[in-house]
């Protein structure tokens, strides 16, 4: 049976892709699963080299390397916190496991470390929003978009609905509403991929 770990992933939205699938999927957080599936609550460096993987799937915390928060980089980079999440990138990106993607928003994990393999939309899969996320990917092919859907008119009402994530105000959860994978984008993680590795024999 194939086994796939989900790095940093509390909704357990990709987790429930791939075990459908059949896979042996987990997920791991520091927080616990939003819905059933075998989850792992703590930290993943527990997790990544005990059993043997056949793929790492990571979304690790983007709170001090998202261009989003720019103006906050001087400080983030003087108290160290910003050097500590690009290691913990790097070390995501080089643990041995035949099979990585990493998911991040536009950050600066493509000029410290190095540009993304490919930055996918959630509207290329059906979900009407805009939302550039970046995927680093180690001996897997590029996402196909399988439900693209036409762009509205900027300025008009739709597209500024298409804006929900940018616009979301303030808040204790605001986090966490923005880092939920799209359903329809872990779905395509786990056809794409996993039929793909599944084929590599």
């Amino acid at each position: 049976m194939r086994r796939v770990l989900v790095a940093c992933e509390y909704s357990g939205r990709v987790r429930n892709a791939f075990a459908n699938r059949g896979w042996d999927a987990w997920s791991c957080d520091l927080l616990p699963s939003e819905t059933p599936g075998k989850h792992y609550q703590g930290d993943v460096r527990d997790m990544l080299f005990e059993p043997v993987w056949d793929l790492l799937i990571a979304h690790p915390p983007c709170t001090h390397l998202a261009v989003s928060g720019a103006r906050h980089f001087a400080a983030k980079q003087a108290s160290g916190v910003q050097q500590e999440a690009l290691d913990f990138v790097r070390m995501l990106l080089d643990v041995d496991v035949p099979h990585i993607a990493l998911e991040n928003p536009v950050s600066i994990i493509s000029s410290r470390i190095r540009k993304p393999d490919q930055i996918i939309q959630p509207h290329q899969f059906g979900h009407p929003e805009f939302k550039a996320t970046c995927l680093w990917l180690k001996n897997l092919p590029k996402l196909v978009p399988t439900n693209p859907l036409a762009i509205p008119a900027k300025g008009t009402p739709e597209f500024k609905e298409w804006e929900r994530v940018h616009r979301m105000p303030p808040g204790a959860d605001r986090w966490k509403e923005r880092s939920r994978t799209y359903e329809n984008v872990a779905t395509a993680f786990a056809d794409q991929w996993g039929s793909w590795i599944e084929g590599q024999q």
